[in-house]
């Protein structure tokens, strides 16, 4: 399948490591000129580098702290000042912040609130205009599935990614006259470093596959913990010419354990 890659231009937040890097390089496989950002510039560097050894392209490095609006104005403006268009934008910064509802102060509602809803709105706004230039674009925004069934003690993740998901839903109506598609993936459990963490610390005599498939495997339909590549695969899809027709939408990344569609 041919995905029109080649040539666009790929912003993608938090991609120092996890899903936004493998991201970034599936994007530069396609042929896509990339932007990593992310808030450590000695993280950022290590993951151009790995990307340059994998495939041998360069990507264009910018540090900035997404939770600031003029960080994400500048994330945009060092972009098309190197690459002279923005064609897509992945909003995938965030952290896992998972609390009972007494327990979560006014600070910490308002850091997890800036770094999950307003990085995504700040980036966007600033992104738009130059997608309009280019006659269109995509965004995808980063969610969790448990922001449509919120359990306890999971404030306030599951309140921004909620808030993220409505974010998608409203932008693509507005945004869909100027061939700009936005949807959001929703994800489940991806192995990540605080995964592999659990795993060294509760489990170390099981390998990886033993421990995804028969520790945490009997809770997923699909009985494993996905890897970051299969996350970065379908937000590299929704990004693509392949995915012309689709906006609006969420999609579910998480071995059918989500309780809804």
């Amino acid at each position: 399948m041919e995905l029109g890659l080649s040539g666009k231009v790929a912003i993608v937040t938090g991609s120092s490591k996890g899903i936004g890097l493998q991201t970034a390089l599936q994007l530069v496989k396609e042929g896509a000129n990339v932007v990593l950002c992310a808030r450590g510039e000695e993280d950022l560097q290590k993951a151009a580098a790995f990307i340059k050894a994998e495939t041998g392209e360069e990507v264009l490095v910018v540090p900035g702290d997404i939770t600031k609006e003029e960080a994400c104005k500048r994330i945009v403006q060092k972009t098309v000042d190197h690459y002279g268009r923005v064609d897509i934008l992945v909003n995938n910064a965030g952290t896992s912040s998972a609390n009972h509802f007494e327990s979560v102060d006014t600070d910490l509602w308002q850091t997890d609130l800036d770094l999950k809803l307003f990085g995504a709105i700040h980036t966007s706004k600033a992104a738009i205009p130059y997608m309009r230039k280019v006659g269109g674009g995509a965004i995808v925004n980063v969610t969790a599935v448990l922001g449509k069934t919120p359990p306890a003690n999971s404030l306030p993740t599951t309140v921004s990614r909620a808030a993220g998901m409505a974010l998608t839903k409203a932008m693509s109506k507005d945004l869909g006259k100027d061939n700009i598609r936005v949807n959001t993936v929703c994800i489940g459990l991806i192995r990540s470093n605080q995964i592999e963490s659990m795993w060294k610390k509760n489990a170390p005599e099981l390998t990886w596959e033993e421990y995804s498939r028969d520790v945490v495997g009997p809770s997923i339909p699909l009985n494993r913990i996905g890897e970051t590549a299969e996350a970065a695969n379908v937000i590299t899809f929704l990004v693509s010419d392949a995915a012309s027709y689709v906006t609006g939408t969420s999609v579910n990344i998480d071995g059918g354990s989500g309780g809804t569609l």
